[in-house]
C-alpha cells in the first residue's frame, strides 16, 4: 500500500460519519471527506490535528456513477489514491407493509445504490494496487426484517449482499469488504426522536468508528465479507 493514498468517508459531516473522521484523523490518516454541505465539511476540517491532510468535497450526488468517479479522481489527483472506503450516507422510513411501496424507491436509492456507485468507483483503483478495505453500514433489518420496515430491510438487505459479494470478487486482489449492522446509534436525532426510550443499549458513534477504524486498517486483512452486529453494551465511551 502507498502511504500517500487516503481514506474516503461519505457522510463524514454526519452523526457516524464524523465520528469515523476524527476517529481516523487521531491516527494521522489522509482523509477524503464527503457530504452535502460544505460548512459542516469546514466545521468539521478545523477539529483535525494540523497534521493531518484532508481533501473536503461537498455536493456529490452518490447514486451517480460519473460524479463518484470524479471524486475518486480528484482523490487520486490529490493523495495518489483510495486505500480505504467508509460509506456512511443512507435513509430511513418506517411505515406499515402497504406504503412500502411508496418508500421503495427511496430506500433502494439513499441506501443501495450509493452504496454500489461509490464502491463501484474506488474499486479499479484498488484492484491496480492490489489493496483496499471497504466498509458499508448496513442494519439489523437487513438480517430479519421487523414489522414497518419492509422498504428500509430490504435496502439494508441489498447492502449486505453487496458487501459479500465485493468480498468474494475481490479478495484475490488484496481487498477487504465488511459492514456493520448497529443497534440504535445515540445521536441526538434518535434521543428527540425517542424520548423516552431507555438509552443503555445504543451504542456512541465513537465507539462504532473505533470498530471501523480497525477494519480498514492493514491488521484487517482477515476479515471479510462479514456482516458484523455493534449490539453491544457501550462502556468504554470515556476512555
Amino acid at each position: 500500500m502507498d502511504d500517500r493514498k487516503a481514506i474516503m468517508i461519505t457522510g463524514a459531516a454526519g452523526n457516524l460519519g464524523s465520528a469515523v473522521a476524527l476517529e481516523l484523523a487521531r491516527g494521522n490518516a489522509r482523509l477524503v471527506c464527503l457530504d452535502r454541505s460544505a460548512d459542516k465539511l469546514e466545521r468539521l476540517a478545523a477539529g483535525f490535528p494540523a497534521t493531518v491532510e484532508v481533501l473536503p468535497i461537498a455536493g456529490t450526488d452518490l447514486t451517480d456513477a460519473d460524479a463518484c468517479a470524479a471524486v475518486v479522481a480528484q482523490a487520486t489527483a490529490r493523495f495518489g489514491g483510495v486505500c480505504g472506503l467508509v460509506n456512511t450516507v443512507g435513509g430511513f422510513q418506517f411505515g406499515p407493509f402497504a406504503k412500502a411501496l411508496g418508500q421503495w424507491d427511496a430506500m433502494m436509492t439513499m441506501n443501495a445504490r450509493t452504496a454500489l456507485a461509490i464502491s463501484a468507483a474506488v474499486l479499479p483503483g484498488m484492484k491496480a494496487a492490489r489493496y483496499g478495505r471497504i466498509v458499508h453500514i448496513a442494519a439489523g433489518a437487513g438480517l430479519k426484517a421487523p414489522a414497518g420496515l419492509a422498504a428500509y430491510a430490504a435496502s439494508k438487505a441489498a447492502v449486505i449482499r453487496l458487501t459479500e459479494s465485493i468480498a468474494e470478487e475481490c479478495r484475490a486482489d488484496g481487498i477487504t469488504a465488511n459492514c456493520i449492522l448497529p443497534s440504535i446509534i445515540d445521536t441526538p436525532q434518535n434521543r428527540a426522536a425517542m424520548p423516552d426510550a431507555n438509552t443503555d443499549d445504543w451504542v456512541s458513534p465513537r465507539s462504532i468508528a473505533r470498530l471501523i477504524a480497525f477494519l480498514v486498517s492493514p491488521e484487517a486483512a482477515v476479515v471479510t465479507g462479514a456482516a458484523i452486529p455493534a449490539t453491544g453494551r457501550d462502556r468504554q465511551e470515556a476512555v
